[in-house]
């Protein structure tokens, strides 16, 4: 009887790590909805044969893709897309600053938007000056 060695499965990436999650979070066949928490890296890592820190930067990028976050001695879960980013408990202090910033820009860059909007069409309605 022939036994050729098995060949070992290659490890995954952190990238390809992360894109495994994005596809379970967000995915047509989601298999982790919102407030759902992940495996621990620690154990994930052991099961994938990788190390420790490969989880750690997969985690890293779904969370900076805003699909995930991370408490302190609890877990890392799913965020809630309708929640606005930094409002969740155990975002921090400068995110949630950073997301009331960006909030308030946004409602500036609206009013200037119908400012414009206003200026516009009086400018368009008037007649200009013959020669």
């Amino acid at each position: 009887m022939d036994q050729s060695p098995e060949v070992p499965k290659p490890k995954p990436t952190a990238k390809e790590i992360a894109a495994d999650f994005r596809a379970k979070i967000t995915g047509p066949d989601r298999e982790y909805s919102a407030g759902k928490q992940l495996p621990a890296a620690r154990a994930l890592a052991k099961k994938l044969g990788v190390q420790l820190m490969t989880v750690q930067s997969a985690y890293g990028q779904l969370r900076d893709e805003g699909l995930i976050l991370t408490q302190q001695g609890r877990g890392t879960f799913v965020r809630d897309p309708a929640a606005p980013l930094g409002t969740e408990p155990g975002s921090s202090p400068a995110f949630a600053a950073l997301a009331a910033e960006l909030s308030t820009i946004h409602v500036a860059l609206r009013t200037l938007g119908e400012r414009l909007d206003r200026l516009e069409r009086l400018v368009g309605s008037e007649t200009p000056p013959s020669p």
